[in-house]
Order: structure tokens, then C-alpha cells, then sequence
């Protein structure tokens, strides 16, 4: 294949990986958030118990860096997949990278809500399962936006990772044709898409929070 060709297939295996990676970690992490905000110290439901265990697990699988992590989840990979290199199995550890960093961003966007709006919907009559909707999740949409456009930049830089371990996309691109190859053009134009991509990502981003606020 000529250059053009490889670079289009690699834009499109890791917008895949980007996309799929996140979409799953939103909603995972979503649900996780909620959960942490309402066991919170400050939370609706306060439990300790509850929110040590998941606040201990999430700093947990936040340590690790990805390249580990992908290592690490090759059984888990493999369970679910069949594989453990290709695109489709680098999505795998690339969710799991991304829940717990989602999760925390989330809660910690829903947990700076103003208590003096939490106790109004209260002295309302409003149940927690109304609060969480129409008081944290309403409140917190500009914040949360911001949280999701800062995963998607996160997933394209580990999406480059993977590809250095047999993930494909643009890190394959770069490692086995360009750094491998010596073909400093692979480098170059693997590089140049990943930065507008980002950019292009932080725009509509900026857009919606405007838009939201």
C-alpha cells in the first residue's frame, strides 16, 4: 500500500479503538460515579464501607501506567476477544485504562454541585434518585463535557501505545514504518493527524461548555 493508504487504515483503527474505548468507559464510569457520589462522605447515602472499597480500587487501576496494564490484562483480553494483538483486543485494556480516570473525573465534577441547591430539591420533597438527575447530572453537564473531551484526548495518546504492541492504528504506523523503516515521512504525517485530531477534539469540546454553560 502507498503512504496515503496506511496512514487512512491506521486514522481508522485508532478512531475505532478511541471510539469504542470511550464510549464503553463513559458508561461504566458514569454509573461508578454515581455510585461514589452518593457513598461519599458529603453524598446522599454516605457509606464507608462502600466508598473505600471503590475509591481504593479506582486509585488502584489509576496507578498503573497503560503500557502495564495492557500487559497485565492479556488473559482478560484473550477471555473476551480470543486474541491479544489487534485493534478489536486493544480496545479491551484500553477501557479499563479509561474507567477509573472517567469515573473520578465525573464524580469529582458532580461532587463540586452547590450543596445550597442539593438541600433546596431536599426541602422540596425531591427523592435522590430526582436529585442525582435533575440536581448532580444537570448542574454538572458543562464539567462533565470537559471530562469526556479530556478521556478522548487521553484514549488517542494510549491508542499510540497500543499500536506499539501489535494494537495497529496511527502507533503502529509510526513505530513499523516510520521509526523501523527509517521513513521519517510516517513520523512526521502520523504526528501532524494525531495533533489535529486533538485539536479538532478540544474545539467542539470548547464549543459544547460555551454552549452548556
Amino acid at each position: 500500500m502507498n503512504m496515503s493508504s496506511v496512514l487512512w487504515q491506521g486514522t481508522q483503527q485508532t478512531l475505532y479503538m478511541v471510539f469504542f474505548s470511550t464510549l464503553v468507559a463513559v458508561i461504566v464510569g458514569f454509573f461508578l460515579s454515581i455510585v461514589l457520589t452518593l457513598t461519599a462522605p458529603d453524598g446522599l447515602k454516605p457509606n464507608k464501607v462502600v466508598y473505600g472499597i471503590l475509591d481504593v480500587i479506582v486509585n488502584i487501576f489509576r496507578s498503573f501506567p497503560f503500557i502495564i496494564l495492557m500487559l497485565l490484562v492479556i488473559p482478560l483480553t484473550r477471555l473476551i476477544v480470543g486474541k491479544s494483538i489487534g485493534t478489536t483486543a486493544a480496545i479491551v485494556p484500553l477501557t479499563i485504562y479509561a474507567i477509573p480516570f472517567i469515573a473520578r473525573v465525573f464524580e469529582n465534577a458532580m461532587r463540586e454541585t452547590d450543596a445550597g441547591v442539593i438541600e433546596a430539591a431536599k426541602s422540596f420533597g425531591a427523592t435522590d434518585m430526582q436529585i442525582i438527575w435533575r440536581v448532580y447530572f444537570k448542574e454538572s453537564v458543562p464539567r462533565l463535557l470537559n471530562g469526556i473531551v479530556l478521556l478522548i484526548i487521553n484514549m488517542v495518546g494510549a491508542s499510540a501505545m497500543a499500536g506499539t504492541v501489535g494494537g495497529g492504528g496511527l502507533g503502529d504506523v509510526a513505530i513499523r514504518k516510520g521509526y523501523q523503516s527509517y521513513d521519517i515521512k510516517y513520523l512526521f504525517w502520523t504526528s501532524v493527524i494525531l495533533i489535529v485530531f486533538v485539536q479538532l477534539v478540544q474545539a467542539v469540546g470548547n464549543w459544547l461548555y460555551r454552549k452548556k454553560s
